[in-house]
């Protein structure tokens, strides 16, 4: 386990890439504040890298600070969602403002550090939830594909078998 001081260490150093990825700037007159991921998402395909790239120090962290392996699933997964959508011109630019990938992890690493047994029964339940419907896409989408691919073969009048 992490000492005390090594422990504070860690939280500081994730408050302050999640305070410079999402939280750096506010928006005058309104509550919106901005980091540099949306700023790094404007540059085509290396910037949504980058940032991930980034992002993934704070479940570095997590892991240096003795989270489980579910906390850590759900820490990539909110990174991996941020990288998918940012790479979506113009919307992902959008979203990235509005995602904030990092302060989700922070909150996520927080609360386990103070609830670790709640944190990761929850974080196990939604990982295992996604394996599920993971799986159940990929058999849907499996499925799919055999049937359009009987269905062109009928098409062209070819057997499929």
């Amino acid at each position: 386990m992490t000492s005390p001081d090594r422990l504070a260490q860690h939280l500081e150093a994730a408050r302050g890439l999640t305070r410079v990825m999402d939280n750096l700037v506010r928006v005058p007159g309104t509550q919106m504040r901005f980091g540099l991921d949306p700023i790094l998402s404007l540059v085509p395909g290396l910037g949504d890298a980058a940032g991930a790239a980034l992002s993934g120090y704070l479940v570095f962290i997590a892991s240096q600070c003795g989270a489980p392996v579910s906390i850590m699933l759900r820490m990539l997964l909110n990174v991996g969602i941020d990288m998918i959508v940012g790479v979506v011109p113009v919307l992902g630019d959008a979203m990235d403002f509005r995602l904030k990938a990092n302060s989700r992890n922070l909150v996520l690493l927080e609360r386990y550090l103070q609830e670790p047994h709640d944190t990761h029964r929850t974080s196990a339940w939604i990982v295992g939830i996604i394996c599920i419907l993971l799986i159940a896409m990929i058999v849907l989408i499996g499925v799919g594909a055999t049937f359009a691919l009987q269905a062109f073969a009928a098409l062209l009048g070819l057997p499929l078998w």
